[in-house]
């Protein structure tokens, strides 16, 4: 009996996960991997910035930041598992549970969407620019109410890959090995914290962050095509959805971030992209769909609607090839 617990962990693992991450996602106050990650990068770049100056020594060190925290992240993740599965298996999946539930930003995205949405809601346009300020990199002081909704439904429709399914996918590659869904999903969430604090290409980080935004480029793509190619079976309309997604995704400069907006964009009839201005500098984005209809938070509550259902979908479909695996490994022992 305890042989076939085990073998059901890695389901249990995701299914507590993913509950976790839905009833209470990331709680105040508690110290957060990301947080530890983020620390370690800022030392790092902080030391390699002030004392290589020469282009090469920083692209060096743009890879050894690249692969040493990735594999750090993921031997870290390992260890805790390990140690807590050692003092007995219930802990070790309820540790795996927590530290895989922090690897998912499903309810952080519905938390921060509906911050900017709820003083939306009653006329206080000034009070929903200082809190979207808060989750966009582009100057929010005098966006219309219009143009803070299409940056909410950009945020959600972006970060749905890179902080939902991309996590979720790499856990489930990881339930699939002996390691296990919490060394592989830590790995990716550092590569995709690296990519959000260096892997810009300005000053001063375009040689210390080239690698880290090539690494988070190249873990994305795949999930972010499956991502698209769920969606489009959701809609019920995956050709034509295909099709809007074919025509306005490449125009974008990221290989992941203009697929993961357009299908949103093309599901929902609605049009992402044009004009925003960074730090005072304006910069025309690619328009991502056709404008069918207006951008309106019922549009963004279904766009995270789209995504619980990607997600349950991937989760559903994960659990049950991980349980039928086990069935049949244990029937045949």
């Amino acid at each position: 009996m305890e042989s076939h617990f085990l073998r059901l962990i890695p389901a249990l693992v995701l299914a507590i996960a993913a509950v976790l991450d839905y009833l209470i996602g990331d709680p105040w106050g508690w110290l957060h991997p990301v947080q530890v990650m983020g620390w370690g990068i800022d030392q790092y770049q902080r030391w390699a910035l002030l004392h290589l100056k020469q282009r090469s020594l920083l692209k060096l060190a743009g890879v050894v930041l690249g692969l040493g925290l990735v594999v750090i992240s993921g031997m870290v993740g390992w260890g805790i598992v390990a140690f807590s599965m050692m003092l007995h298996p219930a802990i070790g999946v309820g540790v795996q549970g927590v530290l895989l539930a922090s690897c998912f930003a499903g309810r952080s995205l519905r938390r921060a969407a509906d911050d900017v949405l709820q003083p939306l809601s009653i006329g206080d346009l000034v009070t929903a620019r200082s809190r979207l300020s808060r989750y966009v990199g582009r100057d929010t002081e005098t966006l219309s109410a219009a143009e803070v909704l299409r940056a909410v439904l950009e945020t959600v429709t972006e970060n749905a890959t890179d902080g939902v399914m991309a996590p979720l996918f790499w856990a489930i590659v990881g339930a699939l090995t002996p390691l296990g869904s919490v060394p592989f999903a830590l790995a990716y969430k550092a590569a995709s914290t690296l990519d959000s604090m260096v892997g810009y290409r300005e000053a001063p980080y375009t040689d210390l962050g080239w690698f880290s935004a090539r690494m988070d480029d190249g873990l994305t793509w795949l999930p972010c095509r499956l991502t698209v190619f769920t969606l489009g079976l959701l809609s019920g309309r995956p050709m034509q959805v295909w099709q809007i997604c074919r025509r306005d995704a490449p125009q974008d400069p990221s290989p992941n971030a203009g697929w993961s907006e357009a299908v949103y964009a093309a599901i929902l009839g609605v049009q992402v992209g044009g004009r925003n201005v960074y730090r005072g500098q304006v910069k025309e984005k690619p328009l991502l769909g056709d404008p069918l209809y207006p951008i309106t938070p019922e549009t963004i509550e279904q766009a995270m609607g789209l995504t619980r259902w990607a997600f349950l979908s991937w989760l559903a479909i994960a659990m049950s090839g991980l349980i039928l695996m086990t069935e049949f490994v244990f029937a045949g022992s």
